[in-house]
């Protein structure tokens, strides 16, 4: 898949089948309509392409506003490509784009830069200056400037959103059986491994600790969770606890991981961990020792869920 970081810089070598959007978590949704955008460009002899925007649209519309997206864009990307696309367009978002009208979107962008054969976008897309233009607009200037629209049912579009919503609150919420059940893959984390406090190696369970750049990827709700990882060609499974240790008066929200069969000096490595099941909430426990016992019972329920899988 080729990637592209302006509009300006995507030059295609025949005409294009296009769509636009967020694509956030390249959920079951998504992926329909990017295979059906693939199957189209192959069955037309065009190029397939998304546009996508960074900054998401809101954090620079609304400047207050904090928005916890499910992908980080090298993680869009990756899993774009996996669905098949060819050129992916993430294009920065900005003032000065926000203000030009909806023809000039049509015809510098969509006919003259990608030199658009089809369209094919949901019936609610809005665009242009104040998103004064909707999908009635765009199928007059496809037949103005020769291309094709196709419109993604009501039905479909609400599935995706309803996707989106569900998937954010069953992360916000714990329930990881629910949100990966939506995006068709499991959730993941990608970061850092950083030195913590090194407690964790004090009572027998050293742990990775992930510092992940991106403020706006969402971290599931705080506590203990099945986990996994690849590592040298193999799957590697542990617990991570997210939360502050309150049985240690942390203060600062942390993300780690103990691996029950990884010995490795992580530190400054990269990980991707993906999430399998949650074991319980973070707790504030009486004593090392009960927090120790805790972590060992976690240990007993992550085991047997390994075996489960076998």
């Amino acid at each position: 898949m080729n990637i592209f970081h302006n509009i300006q810089d995507f030059k295609p070598n025949k005409n294009t089948v296009a769509t636009l959007g967020t694509f956030d978590g390249v959920h079951l949704g998504h992926k329909k309509i990017i295979e059906r955008l693939t199957q189209e460009a192959e069955k037309s002899n065009t190029e397939s392409l998304v546009l996508t925007f960074f900054p998401h649209p809101r954090m620079v519309l609304q400047g207050n506003s904090v928005i916890q997206l499910l992908n980080t864009i090298r993680e869009k990307a990756e899993l774009l490509e996996n669905i098949g696309l060819q050129n992916l367009i993430i294009h920065p978002f900005d003032e000065s784009f926000s203000q030009l009208s909806a023809e000039e979107f049509v015809k510098t962008i969509l006919v003259d830069q990608f030199q658009i054969k089809k369209i094919i976008i949901g019936h609610d897309h809005r665009f242009g200056k104040n998103r004064s233009a909707d999908i009635n607009d765009l199928i007059a200037y496809g037949k103005i400037y020769d291309f094709e629209v196709e419109q993604i049912s009501a039905q479909e579009i609400d599935e995706v959103s309803i996707s989106s919503t569900k998937i954010r609150k069953a992360l916000m919420s714990g329930d990881i059986q629910l949100a990966n059940e939506y995006l068709g893959y499991n959730y993941f984390i990608t970061g850092t491994v950083v030195k913590g406090r090194q407690l964790g190696r004090t009572i027998g369970f050293p742990t990775a600790n992930l510092k992940i750049e991106e403020e706006y990827k969402l971290i599931p709700l705080n506590g203990v969770y099945i986990v996994k990882s690849h590592w040298n060609g193999k799957e590697v499974f542990g617990m991570m606890n997210i939360g502050t240790n309150p049985t240690v008066d942390g203060k600062e929200r942390t993300i780690e991981t103990n691996f029950l069969d990884l010995e490795e000096d992580l530190y400054g490595k990269e990980m991707r961990i993906y999430f399998l099941q949650r074991i319980r909430s973070e707790e504030k426990f009486d004593s090392i020792d009960t927090l120790k016992a805790a972590i060992e019972n976690d240990k007993i329920i992550t085991q047997s869920f390994i075996k489960s899988l076998k």
